[in-house]
């Protein structure tokens, strides 16, 4: 008797810039695509190349193209890629992407929109700031509403968790949160690495929401999906 034909799972591809997100972010795919099967690319290079020339270049806009095209030649059926600096390339790339091609702060941006018209947008790094606070400006107009954006950089923080001070990152962090909190509707913190600082801050913050990018943007990237 003929057996019947077996269903492969469908692939999502993870490029990364930073090793640490690996393994958060596999438990994230897990969670919101437990039919999918998920594989890693890890290139730390365009992160600190973008952060030495201080902007995203046009070479590194095609390198990680690159790495997008080969996600999809090694069998990816989607990509994200989980660093919020490249997310202009990201989008430059999607037009001419044969698989759905994600950037990880469009979830986060969406709902920051929706939580109040005075959004709070924390980073580490200037890099990862503007484009960040660009996208969720975009976001804003499309739905036709308006937001007063204040952002800042958590001075200091990412030279610390560069030394492997991940508690001194973290107090930081935690701190600039304290500070904008009273000012803003809701804060949105631009790098994934961001998140764990929330544990130091939340008794100071009060009821104010703080949104990450790893479990909105893989939750979005799973109702996208489904669709």
């Amino acid at each position: 008797m003929a057996q019947p034909p077996t269903t492969v799972p469908r692939s999502l591809a993870m490029i990364h810039t930073v090793s640490g997100l690996i393994a958060p972010f596999g438990d994230l795919a897990r969670q919101h695509l437990p039919d999918w099967t998920s594989f890693n690319m890890l290139d730390e290079s365009l992160l600190r190349t973008t952060i030495r020339e201080g902007s995203l270049s046009t070479l590194t806009m095609r390198r990680l193209t690159g790495l997008v095209w080969s996600a999809v030649d090694a069998g990816a059926d989607a990509v994200v890629v989980t660093c919020s600096s490249l997310g202009a390339a990201v989008e430059a790339a999607q037009p001419l992407c044969p698989v759905p091609l994600f950037r990880i702060d469009e979830g986060m941006a969406a709902e920051a929109v929706r939580c109040g018209s005075r959004i709070g947008v924390l980073a580490t790094l200037s890099t990862t700031l503007e484009p960040t606070a660009e996208l969720i400006g975009r976001k804003a107009r499309l739905g036709g509403r308006e937001c007063v954006l204040e952002s800042g950089v958590a001075e200091g923080a990412f030279a610390r968790l560069a030394e492997g001070d991940t508690e001194g990152h973290d107090r930081i962090v935690a701190q600039a949160m304290t500070e904008l909190a009273p000012r803003v509707d809701v804060i949105v913190l631009a790098q994934a690495s961001m998140a764990r600082a929330l544990t130091m801050a939340k008794d100071e913050i009060g009821t104010v929401p703080v949104l990450t990018s790893p479990e909105l943007g893989m939750r979005s990237i799973a109702d996208n999906l489904a669709g």
